[in-house]
């Protein structure tokens, strides 16, 4: 599953191509990765203008002028790939970025009255792109469901520690994963910020002080934003809107570095488990809470 970042460099590229351009056709393979109706196609798709492009959450919305909106989920393995006066690949980071398309991978073909395309591939078939009257974006149950923008700019450490104590006889990084108390944080994301505050990730949520949340808080909008910076993550399944893999790993201070030293102290960041996940931390700057039985 992409991460906020990962899904925020596809919404930067796309958005310096797309506004503007004029639906002419679309083609699809499957109905379950483009569940419309087609008088619906015909009327609100079809000869439609783009708006805008955005994201919320780890989802893209394409905004139309026909007061509708392309959801699009791009799930594991998905990829939005422009071919036009300029050549633009973002997702799963397999051939097909580079390759002649449509092929065996793409579920969705968008054509654009300049003579451009936009390919939605999914080798997965988990993916999907919606078309959804603008109004009604909104009630669906994922975003009915999924909380606040971290990045957001009225979005506060204030609010930040009121929505983590929604939870509070939970451990923090399963807190910081829960999509419904803050949208679009993943498992990098998590431990970095959780290294970068001095936080064990197995630290029950009450227990956290005021100014430690602060400090994860400020150390989360860090990450977030050095990795959106960075084109994203490097981690599997995502390139940036240029079809380049995201570098932010190689600037990763404790995530998939087990066995080498903490950039902080020098003491050999280790490989655990928390909230179901594979986590990184370092011993020595995130001690274990006090009462707290070692992780297995």
């Amino acid at each position: 599953m992409p991460e906020l970042p990962e899904v925020e460099t596809v919404k930067r590229g796309l958005s310096k191509l797309l506004p503007g351009l004029k639906i002419t056709a679309v083609t699809h393979d499957t109905p379950k990765s483009f569940p419309n109706a087609e008088d619906d196609v015909q009327q609100s798709l079809i000869g439609a203008k783009i708006m805008e492009v955005k994201r919320r959450a780890k989802v893209l919305l394409i905004e139309l002028d026909t007061k509708h909106s392309l959801v699009i989920h791009l799930k594991m393995t998905g990829q939005m790939v422009f071919r036009g006066e300029q050549n633009f690949g973002a997702g799963h980071p397999n051939d097909s970025l580079i390759g002649e398309l449509p092929d065996k991978s793409t579920r969705v073909t968008f054509e654009f009255n300049n003579g451009a395309k936009l390919f939605f591939n999914d080798q997965r078939k988990f993916g999907w792109a919606r078309l959804i009257p603008t109004a009604e974006v909104p009630n669906i149950d994922f975003f009915k469901k999924v909380g606040p923008e971290p990045l957001s700019e009225a979005f506060t450490a204030k609010d930040f520690r009121e929505r983590l104590l929604k939870r509070p006889g939970s451990n923090i990084k399963a807190v910081l994963l829960d999509q419904t108390i803050v949208a679009g944080v993943g498992n990098i994301y998590a431990d970095e910020s959780l290294w970068g505050a001095k936080i064990h990730p197995t630290t029950l949520v009450k227990n956290l002080s005021v100014k430690q949340t602060n400090k994860l808080f400020e150390e989360l909008q860090y990450v977030l934003n050095l990795a959106i910076e960075k084109g994203g993550s490097s981690d599997k399944n995502y390139v940036n809107a240029e079809g380049k893999r995201g570098s932010y790993l190689s600037f990763a201070r404790v995530f998939r570095r087990e066995g080498k030293d903490c950039p902080r102290c020098g003491t050999e960041i280790i490989k655990t488990r928390a909230a179901g996940r594979g986590t990184h931390l370092c011993p020595h700057c995130q001690p274990l809470p006090k009462n707290t039985k070692p992780v297995a």
